[in-house]
């Protein structure tokens, strides 16, 4: 990358991962932080601009002005932002006004479409990472049951029909039964949320089939397993070559203290592909 390289960076260790990698490349990214501490990060950019709201001209102007025109998008910025109008400029409520739709893919989309119209490139950190992406099968911790995969394979069913409605990027199955969907709350209250009404219970993380890869990959790590285990889930089962895994060794390592087992499953649906739920 010969340009100028502008990362907008929320919350979680993907944008510090991604950052350091680029640094390792010789193109340190500007950082525009919408994180609470910007903590790691700092030794990886070229700049750091804090964004203390959801600012769309300030970040554009100044992206503008030092000659950005590549910006990459990782890290999770909480959905429920877009309730509160005085964390958000002018720009990015008259925006979201045009929107008859606000899930997430149609808001990053939006967002993406408006950098764009002004000669920024959204570009993908895929080819920064391709290590860390979950591989087919086995990927750590014990085996999994016989159920587990049954249940994993139930919930891959279920994901199929509801993901491309943007919701339910996590859902939890037990026993041939939807335990708890996600929606605006997150992974992990999900999670917490699934373990108050069983125990044991699959966890199934997959991407919506026309999801863009350049931004919004789903991700797991060390926290989602202490999570799972808090919540006395078992089995982790999340996209093949979608699914970023964080920390990779310590991920390893506390899957297998915590008793999880993490598998990487394929979603390549049939069209005639059936699933008894209610959303069929």
């Amino acid at each position: 990358m010969d340009q100028v390289v502008a990362m907008i960076a929320g919350e979680g260790l993907l944008p510090v991962e991604i950052a350091r990698r680029l640094t390792e490349e010789e193109c340190p990214p500007v950082v525009y932080s919408l994180r609470e501490q910007v903590g790691a990060l700092s030794k990886y950019a070229l700049d750091i601009v804090p964004v203390s709201k959801i600012a769309l001209a300030d970040v554009l102007e100044d992206m503008l002005r030092r000659g950005v025109r590549q910006v990459m998008l990782a890290g999770a910025v909480p959905k429920t932002v877009m309730y509160k109008s005085a964390m958000m400029d002018r720009a990015t409520k008259a925006l979201l006004e045009t929107l008859s739709v606000r899930d997430d893919h149609t808001l990053l989309a939006a967002v993406v479409a408006h950098l764009e119209r002004q000669s920024i490139a959204v570009v993908s950190y895929r080819h920064l990472i391709r290590d860390l992406l979950a591989p087919e099968g086995h990927v750590a911790g014990r085996a999994p049951t016989s159920r587990e995969t049954t249940d994993a394979e139930y919930g891959r069913k279920v994901a199929a029909r509801i993901v491309p409605l943007s919701f339910g990027q996590t859902l939890v199955t037990s026993m041939g039964a939807v335990v708890a969907v996600e929606a605006m709350e997150g992974t992990d209250a999900t999670l917490l949320r699934a373990g108050s009404l069983c125990r044991g219970g699959t966890v199934v993380k997959m991407m919506r089939p026309d999801q863009d890869e350049r931004y919004d990959l789903p991700t797991v790590g060390v926290r989602t397993l202490r999570t799972m285990a808090r919540a006395g889930l078992g089995c982790l089962a999340i996209e093949a070559e979608r699914t970023i895994i964080l920390e990779r060794e310590s991920f390893v390592e506390i899957a297998r203290e915590e008793g999880v087992a993490v598998i990487g499953i394929r979603h390549d649906p049939l069209p005639s592909e059936n699933v008894a739920c209610p959303f069929s």
